[in-house]
């Protein structure tokens, strides 16, 4: 299944899309996308619901804002540095074991809203990620059992300001958690949908021109390793996200620097998850 949510900022509904693309809205079902829907199998029961009440289900005009398509989770962790060009582009090293950091729920915004560029900005970046759901409190899993701890997949811009995250004390989540940082969606696809998240081809463009190109199967720690690692320090929960790092072709790797400027449009997709669209417009307080 393909889970949205639609409607107005803070008035969002659940829905699915469906595989010729139409979208249907199942508020009737009772339940939204949170913590307890992943964590006490509310894909499974929504699968079986719509099995005999489809056909009752309005249709979502196609013209109808995208929200975040998951209810705000209890932690977004991000995994950096996970692309061994991309680390070299930062003139980072190849970390030895991932190299973690959150990002603000706060941050949360739909794959088409607006990305603001922060009060004081002038280093606003771009980050096409593959970010994973998580469906099973984990807690101390291994390898080999991490995937079974996984709902879905879903696309993420992991915007980043580099002079608050590199700059100002080196506190990563300064830069990463500015209003609008994380345009999530337009859809998380359940795990089923996507026959191998580690072969995905991953893109992202600034004003038409193609500057992040490449695959999942370049990770430097695949899903499973990033689950079961993060899983040692911390309890992941129904509906957290872990969003697994980018690849070259971020702003900050150009030389000069290239970051974004109001009315920039910023358009990027993944296999299998669809596509988002951000317009840059300036902070207005």
């Amino acid at each position: 299944m393909k889970l949205i949510r639609f409607g107005e900022v803070g008035k969002e509904k659940p829905g699915v899309q469906l595989k010729d693309g139409t979208r249907l809205d199942v508020s009737s079902f009772g339940r939204d996308y949170n913590e307890s829907f992943f964590g006490a199998g509310g894909i499974t029961d929504l699968k079986n619901w719509l099995s005999t009440n489809a056909d009752t289900c309005p249709i979502i005009s196609s013209n109808t804002r995208l929200g975040v398509p998951m209810c705000r989770p209890s932690k977004i962790i991000c995994i950096g540095l996970n692309y061994a060009k991309h680390a070299a582009e930062s003139g980072m090293q190849i970390p030895k074991e991932p190299v973690l950091f959150f990002k603000a729920t706060s941050a949360m915004v739909g794959p088409n809203d607006d990305v603001i560029i922060p009060k004081n900005s002038t280093k606003t970046d771009w980050e096409v990620e593959l970010a994973v759901v998580i469906g099973e409190k984990a807690s101390y899993v291994s390898k080999e059992d991490a995937m079974k701890h996984v709902a879905g997949y879903v696309l993420h811009n992991d915007y980043s300001e580099r002079e608050f995250q590199i700059e100002r004390s080196g506190q990563w989540v300064k830069g990463k958690s500015c209003d609008s940082f994380a345009p999530i969606g337009p859809f998380i696809a359940t795990k089923d949908e996507i026959k191998d998240p580690h072969n995905l081809n991953l893109w992202l463009k600034v004003n038409g021109e193609l500057l992040q190109h490449s695959n999942t199967s370049d990770f430097v720690f695949n899903i499973p390793e990033s689950i079961s690692y993060i899983s040692q320090f911390m309890t992941l929960l129904p509906g957290d996200v872990i969003s697994t790092g980018t690849p070259s072709g971020v702003g900050l790797g150009f030389d000069p620097p290239r970051y974004l400027k109001p009315d920039d449009i910023v358009e990027l997709g993944i296999d299998g998850l669809g596509s988002s669209r951000q317009k840059a417009r300036a902070f207005r307080g």
